[in-house]
């Protein structure tokens, strides 16, 4: 079975489904980052191949974080596409800052 089938498996799981909910429920609904209504249960430690089946790590409250979808955008897609050091200038060329 690949990583995605299992992963898949995993979040239809009622083991995940109740863990979910209790920690959403344990936080009172709030992203932990911005105080938003969060929207997605994140574990801090990503879930891989190797520890998919570990409870420890998928079920595990002190491994989740409730954020919403800016955060948890933000978390996984963090790095920039563009630099602090260059501008353009008006033709459109590329010049440091």
């Amino acid at each position: 079975m690949s990583h995605k089938e299992q992963a898949k498996q995993f979040y239809k799981s009622t083991a995940w489904q109740k863990c979910r909910q209790s920690y959403i429920y344990k936080v009172h609904g709030l992203c932990e980052r911005c105080d938003r209504a969060g929207t997605i249960v994140h574990h801090k430690e990503y879930i891989t191949v190797n520890n998919i089946n570990d409870p420890e790590i998928t079920l595990n409250h002190d491994n989740l974080e409730l954020l919403c979808h800016d955060c948890h955008n933000k978390e996984h897609f963090s790095k920039s596409a563009t630099r602090d050091d260059v501008m353009f200038n008006e033709s459109g060329e590329l010049i440091p800052k």
